[in-house]
Order: structure tokens, then sequence, then C-alpha cells
């Protein structure tokens, strides 16, 4: 199985809490890291050091999406708060969904948050990729 994750995270969020939250959110749909097969988040995220090392680490291309185009993503999880920071009410499940090529119905995790021991937050949301 082929997967695509969705990334969000509070600025500074480190690799090790970021690779903890992905870690969960694989366990929760019974996926390995081996399974991903792309990885994505929001154009505010482009500079987000924990993240780019995570994919640096993994060896994934991270893809970045603007705002407007994670907005018109039909998500079950709209946030009024995500919306107020970034524009959109979905980061992480919105990225998976583009990533994957797929509808919100691919969804394996929705919307996995950890908070890290640096005090900051990870989500992750993991979709099946589409087979087009």
């Amino acid at each position: 199985m082929k997967i695509a994750l969705g990334l969000g995270c509070d600025r500074g969020t480190t690799q090790a809490t970021l690779h903890q939250a992905v870690a969960l959110a694989l366990a929760r749909c019974g996926a390995g890291w081996q399974d991903v097969a792309a990885a994505a988040s929001i154009t505010l995220k482009a500079d987000e050091a924990g993240l780019l090392a995570l994919a640096d680490a993994q060896g994934w291309r991270l893809h970045f999406y603007a705002p407007q185009e994670l907005a018109r993503v039909p998500v079950p999880h709209p946030s009024e708060i995500v919306r107020r920071y970034t524009g959109t009410p979905s980061v992480s499940e919105a990225a998976a969904l583009l990533a994957a090529r797929a509808t919100a119905g691919a969804l394996l995790v929705e919307k996995l948050k950890h908070l890290g021991t640096d005090g900051r937050n990870a989500t992750v949301s993991i979709a099946r990729m589409s087979h087009d």
C-alpha cells in the first residue's frame, strides 16, 4: 500500500517531534515508513527546519501547496483557528489528499495531533494513494 503524508506543525517544531508524530500515525493505520510515497505541507512551511530535516532523513521530496489550493479540498476536520493563521481550514488533511490525488474517503488517519517534548505540536494525516 502506498500512502501520502500531510504534515503540519508549529513554527520551530523539531525533527524528533515530527518523527514521533509520523511514527504514531503510521502505527495507527498499520503502515510503515517504506509505504510513504509522498509527503506534503503548506507553502508557509517550506523553510521549516525540522520538517525539511525529516524529509531529508527519509529521502522524501516534500510538496508544498499554497493555502488557496488546500482550502479547496473538502476535509472532515476543518479548523477556523488553522484558517486564521494559514488562510486554509486544513493543512495536514488537505495536503495528504492533494499529494495522494484522492478524496476524503481515502484518509486512513484523519488528523493526528502530537505534542512533542519540545512543547510544539505536529499534525499528521495519511491518505491512500489514488491509482490513476
